[in-house]
């Protein structure tokens, strides 16, 4: 059995405060753009969708919200277990609401870094890729 060191709990507090202002800022920055937010912080039984926008042209978004100390860090941060487990959270999602589907769906970005607007990144992957 391992022992964690001293200051993880602090750690782990610090990156959970900053994942959620993360999340606030991107929905602020969703919300000046005109989408209409439908869910924050989605919990399914495959995991957590950070936001759930529809877009102005009626395209269902599922947005994930990086918050790095550069954009490279922000982007690179988003790995292949992750993109699947928001997608089958997606799929999920969608299945209890089908009807949002009619315009197609995308998988976003937002990356938030410090000291500049956020970056949102349209279409940033599509599962199985």
């Amino acid at each position: 059995m391992t022992r964690k060191a001293k200051g993880d709990g602090k750690a782990k507090r610090r990156a959970e405060s900053q994942g959620r202002r993360a999340e606030r800022l991107a929905s602020i920055w969703l919300i000046c753009k005109f989408y209409r937010l439908l869910g924050r912080r989605v919990k399914t039984h495959a995991g957590e969708i950070d936001l759930v926008a529809m877009s102005p042209s009626g395209v269902l978004c599922f947005i994930e919200a990086k918050a790095r100390g550069d954009e490279l860090a922000a982007g690179e941060s988003l790995g292949m277990r992750q993109r699947g487990r928001v997608a089958r959270a997606a799929e999920l999602y969608l299945g209890a609401r089908p009807g949002l589907r009619h315009k197609g769906v995308r998988f976003d970005a937002i990356l938030v870094i410090p000291g500049s607007w956020p970056r949102h990144v349209h279409d940033a992957w599509r599962p199985g890729s």
